[in-house]
């Protein structure tokens, strides 16, 4: 074998994206070593390159949570069936996928214990004993943890029987204020996305049948995959007095009489680092936005044996002035493996920027930068490494954002009748703006007849469509619909 064909060997591994998208998801976080397998079922364990993912996405939304006054807490994972059983809908909602503990220590428990599926209902016993005065509020709490929901169908990272999320829960005097805290956090989200992530959203308000159970009114961010299928990328909820109504969280107000707090919720999940995967990988792996990958620059140096020990040392130098000025920046000088297997490796983790250094490089003071997004290459002078690196950076996570957008933008269509949608979904992949009567009924045909979802109301549609892609009557809505994970 070649040594060229040696070197890219290992890429081949990847299913190509237009040959079986799942597959391509599969191999890619498999190849990128995201990830293992659990002997759980749905479960998975997070290998430290997955896991630095989503430690920087928790540190960066932990950071933006704390400038708008919210404070970090923990709950319990198990929670008393008799707790659900306060909030109907919002039990109904969660049943089919609570897992139950039922023993313990040997012996049968008097009242079985859901495991987290989310919050909300010890969140809201807990509150109850906090809040007294209109002076304890608003109470803004955010908690990190694990949550269970018993998925019948799972994918690494998009659908888990087990993940990792943030949760928050604030209690307020009012529906005024707490409406304002639900689309502050809608906004952080969009935000963060978007400038982070470099994944383009639309934000929107979800229709009844796909709100949060229990919430008087969900509100969402949805992403497109390149696969043009949907995944919801951040919930914020109006839960209105629902909780507070069964949980009895009162306060005494400034007239000195007892109400129920307007509460909120609101939440994203390691979902992000799937939709990351999909929205930006490609045929030779995962492509990872700078500003939340693990590890933005690899520095490899090349040549001869002889030359070898100058170029390191070269590159050590440049390496601490990257480091000092807070790249994530590592160095590979492994000699058990060519520079090119080392090319593909590093593109196939998606890390953005290569620096190349050989003896030549050395003599003419310069340093080859590389792209993984354009694959251009930079000649720069080693005294401006520095900046070319930050410079380059920057554009990349433009790029990519800008790259994602142009994508999302051409895989959008505009359906009037059900008949276009089923045809253009047959062809194509991607999402249809299209107008909806406000029908409960209208909105199942299209989930039956296409397997299309409603992803939400968004708040700014290109086009205002003027009637019911089903029934035909007057439109109360616009709506982004999409099949989805």
């Amino acid at each position: 074998m070649s040594k060229d064909k040696q070197e890219k060997q290992f890429v081949k591994e990847i299913t190509p994206q237009s040959e079986d998208f799942s597959r391509w998801y599969i191999d890619t976080i498999k190849k990128a070593d995201l990830m293992s397998y659990s002997p759980v079922r749905g479960c998975i364990v997070f290998k430290p390159d997955g896991y630095e993912i989503w430690e920087n996405i928790q540190r960066e939304l932990d950071s933006r949570f704390k400038e708008t006054g919210h404070r970090n807490a923990y709950f319990p994972l198990f929670i008393p069936e008799s707790f659900f059983q306060k909030e109907k809908e919002h039990v109904e909602g969660f049943n089919p996928e609570l897992p139950w503990v039922t023993e313990a220590g040997g012996e049968k428990l008097e009242e079985r214990l859901a495991i987290r599926p989310t919050s909300e209902t010890m969140v809201g016993h807990m509150y109850a004993e906090w809040i007294n005065s209109y002076r304890d509020l608003p109470l803004l709490i955010n908690q990190w943890a694990n949550v269970v929901r018993w998925e019948k169908k799972t994918q690494p990272f998009l659908r888990t029987s087990e993940f990792l999320w943030q949760e928050g829960h604030t209690a307020h005097e009012d529906e005024e204020d707490a409406r304002k805290e639900t689309m502050q956090m809608l906004e952080i989200y969009r935000d963060f996305a978007e400038n982070f992530l470099a994944i383009p959203v639309i934000m929107g308000q979800k229709t009844p049948s796909e709100k949060f159970a229990g919430a008087v009114d969900t509100y969402s961010i949805e992403a497109m995959m390149k696969d043009g299928k949907a995944v919801q990328a951040g919930t914020s909820h109006y839960l209105g007095t629902n909780f507070a109504v069964a949980f009895d969280i009162k306060y005494l107000d400034r007239d000195n009489q007892h109400t129920f707090c307007h509460t909120t919720s609101w939440g994203v999940s390691t979902r992000l680092i799937g939709a990351l995967i999909m929205v930006h990988g490609d045929d030779r792996g995962l492509a990872l936005p700078p500003k939340v990958a693990p590890l933005q620059v690899v520095m490899i140096p090349i040549g001869p044996p002889k030359t070898r020990e100058q170029v390191i040392a070269c590159v050590d130098g440049l390496y601490g002035q990257l480091k000092q000025a807070g790249v994530r920046v590592k160095v590979d000088d492994r000699q058990d493996q060519s520079p090119g297997w080392k090319f593909n490796e590093y593109e196939m983790r998606g890390v953005p920027v290569r620096v190349e250094l050989g003896p030549r490089d050395m003599e003419n003071g310069q340093v080859v930068l590389v792209s993984r997004i354009t694959g251009e290459k930079r000649v720069v002078a080693q005294s401006q490494i520095v900046e070319e690196v930050q410079k380059l950076l920057t554009e990349t996570q433009q790029e990519m954002y800008d790259r994602a957008k142009k994508f999302r933008d051409e895989a959008m269509t505009s359906a009037d009748t059900l008949d276009e949608l089923k045809g253009f979904l047959q062809q194509k992949r991607g999402f249809s703006l299209s107008g909806w009567c406000g029908s409960a009924a209208c909105e199942a045909t299209v989930k039956d007849e296409t397997g299309a979802t409603s992803r939400n109301i968004p708040f700014a549609p290109e086009v205002q469509k003027s009637t019911c892609l089903v029934c035909g009557e007057p439109a109360k809505h616009t709506v982004v619909f999409g099949r989805s994970y």
